[in-house]
């Protein structure tokens, strides 16, 4: 009797501390701040409503035909020789069917209209960023200001900014959760991001895939400023500093594998540098990737990122 007590205020004590843990969490996915990610959080609710058609009732008929067909219950219909019936048959497979044709066709149309590649319709002219995984740090290059930074980006509000996405090592994953889709970053290969932020603020960046001992610490802030001369500002702050990076030899001193590297302005950097880092990658039997440079197949970056 003590011992059921016991389980029974371990278990209260449990969903409390649970409920008191959760209530500091924070979805960042289900809390956009731009565009993309805002759609991307209308086609997960509209998914998980549909899915809740099917799964609600399932779970409230378990709960009615367990309480109604209970032993003690003897005014419940018995019927032992029942096998079939069309009109359960017409539910079951009906409705299902329904949903995932609308979700099949919505999925479709989301994939098209969210692609990662396709550049968003805007009057502003876009902010170009290169982006480089390094070990474990992000690289950020801005080719038309000539600067570049360490775990740090920023951008005028409202404006599109078009991401170039590569890895100086093993495959990667750029995301900023609360401004939407994650895209893989892979060495020898180039891959295209376009995002915007609709508020201004500080929003959290992270790598989305396990790339090492490291790897914890790869974060970064993307700093949405509230007018274009708020970012001047900032790109003023950052030729400030006394680091450049304008030589591949500059470049690999910076890549040397560290962790929770702090924050990192550069003066003055090669607009080119980018493509020299996936030329390193480049053999003779390079293919062309999706953005018509020459550079490996994934097979190939991936084995190189090995070697790494």
């Amino acid at each position: 009797m003590r011992l059921k007590k016991y389980n029974k205020s371990l278990g209260i004590l449990s969903l409390i501390a649970g409920t008191l843990l959760l209530s500091g969490c924070d979805s960042a996915l289900l809390d956009p701040k731009g565009q993309i990610a805002m759609e991307q959080r209308s086609l997960i609710l509209t998914a998980f409503g549909l899915m809740l058609i099917v799964v609600i009732p399932a779970v409230l008929m378990a709960l009615v035909f367990a309480w109604k067909y209970r032993a003690s219950n003897t005014n419940a219909k018995y019927s032992p020789n029942w096998s079939h019936s069309n009109k359960v048959e017409a539910v079951v497979w009906t409705i299902p069917i329904l949903i995932i044709l609308f979700l099949g066709i919505l999925t479709w149309k989301s994939t098209h209209a969210l692609d990662p590649a396709k550049p968003l319709v805007s009057d502003v002219k876009p902010i170009e960023i290169d982006v480089i995984a390094l070990d474990w740090k992000w690289l950020f290059i801005y080719p038309e200001q000539k600067i570049a930074t360490v775990n740090q980006i920023a951008f005028p509000v409202n404006t599109p900014v078009n991401f170039k996405v590569t890895s100086n090592s093993v495959m990667n994953s750029f995301f900023i959760p609360t401004l939407g889709s994650q895209i893989y970053a892979m060495a020898g290969m180039q891959t295209k991001l376009h995002l915007i932020a609709n508020e201004p603020g500080a929003f959290d960046g992270m790598s989305a895939s396990f790339s090492g001992r490291g790897f914890s610490g790869m974060k970064f802030k993307a700093i949405s400023t509230p007018d274009q001369a708020s970012f001047e500002e900032w790109v003023a702050k950052a030729r400030q500093s006394p680091n450049t990076l304008t030589t591949m030899e500059d470049f690999e001193k910076l890549a040397t594998p560290d962790e929770n590297h702090p924050v990192e302005f550069f003066s003055s950097a090669d607009s080119e540098l980018f493509q020299h880092v996936i030329d390193k990658f480049m053999t003779n039997h390079g293919k062309m990737d999706m953005s018509g440079h020459k550079g490996m197949d994934m097979s190939e970056a991936s084995h190189a990122g090995a070697e790494e």
